[in-house]
């Protein structure tokens, strides 16, 4: 009898964690995006949160915040600060990754972060004002020479903007003065704030036909700026694009990232995503968390390449 007793004591021990332990999700979840709502990151970050609320049955919502100037980086401590359950996703374009672990912020060292998958690149171009005296990077070049221009970018270390500052060197200009905002859009150009935005095709869509695109910070032509050269068209050296993709915390469990998943890649293959890359020239596509390791590895190299025109 008593070892009966013993066997049942401890079936029933081994048995409480198990019920205990819930099956992901059982709460509310939050997308992070650490931007103003509006462009691509957000709209399919959204589409996400829709498709993990109808999945799962519990309360998805996108969380925008913005850094004020400080690029991605305040909104992805918020995500690092987080429990690592799962239950907070950063919904993050590549600085967070492979800039944020160097710029002194201590939450951000060592990169905390692991990724569930990348699904967009941004059409980021370079635009100017339809009136501007200059219609191509060259001739940008040339003016800035003897004439101020001011750059408008998402914050000083943020990859786009060490790319635009990179290929000045490469063009033997400079920007006369630099400035970081929230959202880069047509009223930047038209209040006068900024000479020339590095911003993406998204936000100046409604004003496109009234400026003059630059360049394309992508790996091919954008199919709605077919005339529109790439960086690495115009220094091979500097061909550079930048993507946005979903991370958690290294230490959250494997249930919760592969659910996630799951539902990003199902949204990405949608025909509505499908739709937005036609309309925006967005790329949209699921790489999974060993693909995004890959493309970061290669985005690194590139990283490299920049500082050494910086001349870091």
């Amino acid at each position: 009898m008593k070892n009966l007793l013993t066997t049942s004591v401890i079936a029933l021990l081994a048995a409480l964690p198990l019920a205990a332990r819930a099956e992901y999700p059982e709460k509310p979840v939050e997308f992070v995006v650490p931007w103003p709502p509006g462009d691509l990151e957000d709209i399919l970050t959204r589409m996400i949160a829709d498709r993990f609320q109808e999945t799962y049955g519990v309360p998805a919502a996108v969380v925008n915040k913005p850094g004020g100037g400080g690029g991605p980086f305040p909104g992805a401590v918020e995500v690092a600060m987080a429990p690592a359950d799962g239950y907070t996703i950063g919904s993050f374009v590549i600085d967070v990754p492979m800039v944020g672990p160097y710029i002194g912020i201590p939450p951000l060292e060592g990169n905390p972060f692991d990724p569930i998958g990348i699904f967009v690149t941004y059409p980021f171009i370079l635009a100017a004002a339809g009136d501007a005296p200059y219609k191509t990077m060259e001739e940008l070049a040339a003016y800035a020479r003897e004439n101020p221009v001011t750059l408008g970018h998402f914050g000083e270390v943020t990859s786009p903007a060490r790319h635009s500052l990179a290929m000045a060197k490469a063009l033997e200009f400079e920007f006369s003065s630099d400035a970081a905002f929230d959202a880069l859009d047509c009223n930047t150009l038209a209040s006068g704030d900024a000479d020339v935005i590095n911003t993406t095709l998204q936000l100046i869509r409604p004003c496109l036909d009234d400026l003059t695109i630059l360049m394309a910070d992508t790996n091919n032509r954008i199919p709605v700026l077919p005339d529109v050269p790439t960086a690495g068209e115009i220094v091979p050296e500097l061909d550079f694009s930048t993507w946005n993709g979903l991370f958690v915390h290294k230490d959250t469990p494997q249930e919760a990232r592969d659910a996630i998943a799951k539902v990003a890649q199902e949204v990405m293959a949608s025909d509505a995503a499908m739709q937005l890359s036609k309309d925006t020239g967005a790329e949209v596509y699921w790489l999974d968390a060993t693909q995004s390791d890959a493309q970061m590895a290669k985005d690194a190299d590139t990283m490299a390449r920049i500082s050494t025109f910086l001349g870091e």
